[in-house]
This record gives C-alpha cells, structure tokens and sequence, in this order.
C-alpha cells in the first residue's frame, strides 16, 4: 500500500491505497463518503459520477493514483446545506423513488449546468443520457434539470 493525498471537497485527505484502487473506494471505504454509489464498476450507469477539477467523471474507473492534484467534488461536497439550485430541483420535483442513482445524477447536471446555464430540452437530454435510473425517473430528472437552469439563468 501506497501513501496518497488527495484534494475531496475542499480538504486535504491522506490515504493509504493500493495504487490501482478505484477513487469511488477510496472514496467510500477509506474517506466515509457514502453519496457515491456503485453501480456497475465499467462507468456505464453514472451511479458513481463526481466532480474532478469540475468536470463529471466516473469514479470507478479513476484509479486513486491518477487523481494527484487535481480536485474532487462529491454529493456529499455540493453543497454544505444540501440546498444547491439542483437538490432543490429534485426534492420540488420529487424526483427520487429509490434514490440510489441520484447523487450520480445530480452530480451530473452540475457539471453540464456550470458549463451550460441555459440549456434546451434536447442538449438536457444529451448530456444526462448517460446515466441510468433503474426507477426510470427520467422524466422528473429532466424536468428537475430544467427548473433548476431556469433558476440560474
């Protein structure tokens, strides 16, 4: 096992991890961030997105080695309040049923509405296309997605 420090929410973390463990693990089990789910562990479903120097990525697929300096942004770091313009959307909405994909997914349309702030229905439909609800909640998700950008803008 290796020593790794890694930048997660705003603060300084040191783990001890093999090299080639996957971020979403450390992320989990060493750091006691539990908003990260696993879903399918090929960065298919989404259930894992995070935020990497503010960019979604999949963190089951990013080995803890690769993240060096860059910053990681979880659920759990959003918002301090858990009141960011999107979890306000969800719970207006009443998107979760579940709930199990639903920090992947927010995390998601974070990233998109940070680079996209007024967004059509198409381009909402595009960008969150890539992860699943096993709910098939992908009405209220993208209606959730449009309230919230209507708010920013």
């Amino acid at each position: 096992m290796e020593s790794f420090t890694i930048k997660v929410n705003g603060e300084s973390k040191t783990v001890q991890a093999d090299a080639d463990t996957p971020l979403l693990w450390v992320l989990r089990d060493h750091l006691d961030l539990v908003g990260t789910k696993f879903g399918c562990g090929i960065a298919q479903c989404g259930s894992c997105t995070v935020h990497v120097d503010g960019e979604a990525a999949r963190s089951c697929l990013l080995r803890v080695s690769q993240v060096g300096d860059m910053e990681v942004t979880t659920i759990e770091g959003l918002s301090e309040n858990g009141d960011h313009v999107l979890q306000e959307a969800w719970k207006e909405v009443d998107v979760p049923q579940c709930g199990y994909c639903q920090a992947g997914q927010i995390m998601t349309a974070a990233a998109f509405l940070k680079q996209n702030p007024s967004p059509t229905s198409d381009e909402i439909k595009d960008a969150m296309q890539g992860n699943i609800c096993r709910c098939s909640s992908y009405q209220r998700i993208h209606k959730a997605v449009k309230i919230a950008s209507e708010k920013l803008s």
